[in-house]
Order: C-alpha cells, then sequence, then structure tokens
C-alpha cells in the first residue's frame, strides 16, 4: 500500500489531470459524481489531514511567530487582491468574479506541505502557516469576500463561517484528536491516507467540472489565464515576500508556495454553500484544483535544484 501511495504522490499532478480532461470533454462518464458529495469529499481530505497533524506542528508558531504571522499577512493580503485586480482587469462576469474571489480568500491548500517538502523548503513552516490559516479562515474568509464583492453580489458570511467550521476545522480538529489518543494506530494508516486524499480531490474535480463542463467550455480561454496567472503570481509575490524579509532560501520556498496554493476544494464549496444562484462561481474553484496540482509539482522540480 505503501508503494501505491508514493506512486499516486508521484504523479498526483497528471492522475487530476487526466480525470479532469475526461470530466470536462466527456461528462457522461463522471455525472454519477454528484455535486452534493462535494463537502463530505472535502471533509475526508480535512480529516486525513488532522490525521497526520500533532500538537507538535504548532510549536513552529511559537518558535518563529515572525516568519507565521509574514505568510499568514501575505496570504490574506496578497492573494485576495490578486484575485480582485486580475478579476477586474479581465473583465470577468460576476459569477466568475466570485469563484475567483473564493479562491483568492481560502486559505492555502493542504498540498503545500508536500510540494514545500519535496522542494526542499521549510516543511515546519509550511504546516505551522496552513494550520494558522486554516484556523483563521472562519473568520478571515467571510470578512475578505464581503469586503470584495459587497457591491457586486450579496455575500452570504453567515453561510460561509458555518460551512468552514463543518467542513474543515471539525474534521482537522477530530483528526488530530484522534491522532493524539490513537496515534499508535493512525501511524499504521499513515500510508493509505495519500492515497485517499488523492481520490477525494480527484472525485471534487470530477463532480464540478462534469456537472458545468458546458459552462467552463463556454467561458473561453479567459477564466484558464486567470487561474493560471493568480497561481504564478502569488507564488512571485510569496518568494519576492521571502526577499524582503531577508529569509533563507527553505523559508522563501515555504512561503511562497503557501501562497500560491489555494485550498480550492473549499473555495469550490463555498461557492454552492454561499452563492447558490450563481452556478459559474464554482468553475474557477475547479480549474484552480487541477492547475496548482500541475504547477506546484513542476514548481517542486525546479526549486529542488536550487
Amino acid at each position: 500500500m505503501k508503494k501505491i501511495s508514493e506512486v499516486i504522490g508521484k504523479y498526483m499532478a497528471w492522475i487530476v489531470l487526466i480525470i479532469a480532461a475526461l470530466a470536462l470533454f466527456v461528462p457522461g462518464t463522471c455525472l454519477w459524481i454528484q455535486t452534493g458529495w462535494i463537502n463530505y469529499l472535502l471533509m475526508i481530505v480535512m480529516f486525513g489531514m488532522g490525521l497526520t497533524m500533532k500538537l507538535s506542528d504548532f510549536a513552529v508558531v511559537f518558535a518563529r511567530p515572525r516568519d507565521v504571522i509574514i505568510g499568514c499577512l501575505a496570504q490574506f493580503i496578497v492573494m485576495p487582491l490578486l484575485a480582485f485586480g486580475l478579476g477586474k482587469a479581465f473583465g470577468l462576469s460576476n459569477e466568475l468574479l466570485v469563484g475567483v474571489i473564493l479562491v483568492g480568500t481560502c486559505p492555502g491548500g493542504t498540498s503545500s506541505n508536500v510540494i514545500t517538502y519535496l522542494s526542499k523548503g521549510d516543511t515546519a513552516l509550511s504546516v505551522g502557516m496552513t494550520s494558522i490559516n486554516t484556523l483563521l479562515a472562519p473568520f478571515l474568509t467571510p470578512a475578505l469576500t464581503y469586503l470584495y464583492l459587497r457591491t457586486t453580489v450579496n455575500v452570504d458570511v453567515k453561510s460561509m463561517f458555518v460551512s468552514i467550521i463543518q467542513v474543515v476545522i471539525v474534521p482537522i480538529g477530530l483528526g488530530l484528536m484522534i491522532n493524539k489518543l490513537f496515534g499508535k494506530y493512525t501511524q499504521k494508516i499513515s500510508d493509505v491516507l495519500p492515497t485517499v486524499s488523492v481520490t477525494a480531490i480527484c472525485l471534487i474535480v470530477a463532480a464540478v467540472v462534469s456537472h458545468n463542463s458546458e459552462k467552463i467550455l463556454s467561458t473561453g480561454l479567459v477564466i484558464f489565464a486567470v487561474v493560471i496567472l493568480h497561481n504564478l503570481l502569488g507564488y512571485l509575490c510569496g518568494y519576492l515576500i521571502g526577499v524582503l524579509f531577508k529569509m533563507d532560501l527553505p523559508r522563501k520556498k515555504a512561503v511562497a508556495i503557501e501562497i500560491g496554493m489555494q485550498n480550492s476544494g473549499l473555495a469550490t464549496t463555498l461557492a454552492g454553500a454561499a452563492f447558490p444562484n450563481l452556478a459559474m462561481a464554482t468553475v474557477p474553484g475547479a480549474i484552480f484544483s487541477v492547475w496548482h496540482n500541475i504547477s506546484g509539482a513542476i514548481l517542486a522540480g525546479v526549486l529542488n535544484k536550487l
């Protein structure tokens, strides 16, 4: 099982890309995956993340608060601002703008820790930033989404807050608690967790893409350009922030990856929960889910050689 997980982890970007292409161009093959499953699938991913976490992962917050604070501030300032700026610059419709803003206001993705590790970056810092960003998300994600979209659409802040608590905080908390109490047993299944997480991510991508295939294809290349630029500029800004604050190379890598890789699965979930009448709002999150796994794998290969 460990070897299978290693292979899946190694080729995750290609697996997600193939599933996304299948769902986009032959949607009938994936329509059996209901969009109502997305919340539960994301909860599985978050629970798996919790199972791999320990209270000691938060030690970096107290050992190096300056680095964590810089990373967290950058996360919730840079990515929402980039999302809003790109959305306006490319003249996105309100529905797509909502989706892009949601991607920008969500915390860093769980895969950022893996990519940081593969890049020979500061993994402890990456885990610390992801953990704190995730804990801040129930408050900052709804608040920032409202700030950027209040004059464009009605933002259901309460619904977003409740969704993040249910889908992110509770599953991670349960996983953390179980790992604390039954660490001897959770350690034995740790090799299986990457496979479970990748499977859940693939199902989320397949569900969103297949049920919105016509809409995605009708948007043309604009939304793809916005999503790709948002991700790449996030990496660049993160690295430059590391340079600005005179961080060493491993920390620069961690901050760049943490800022550039978003929890796009959560963005998709929030789009459905808080903006049920804006079907296209789920599209940017679905595209980002595919793209950031590809870019992350490429980036890991480049940074690993530095």
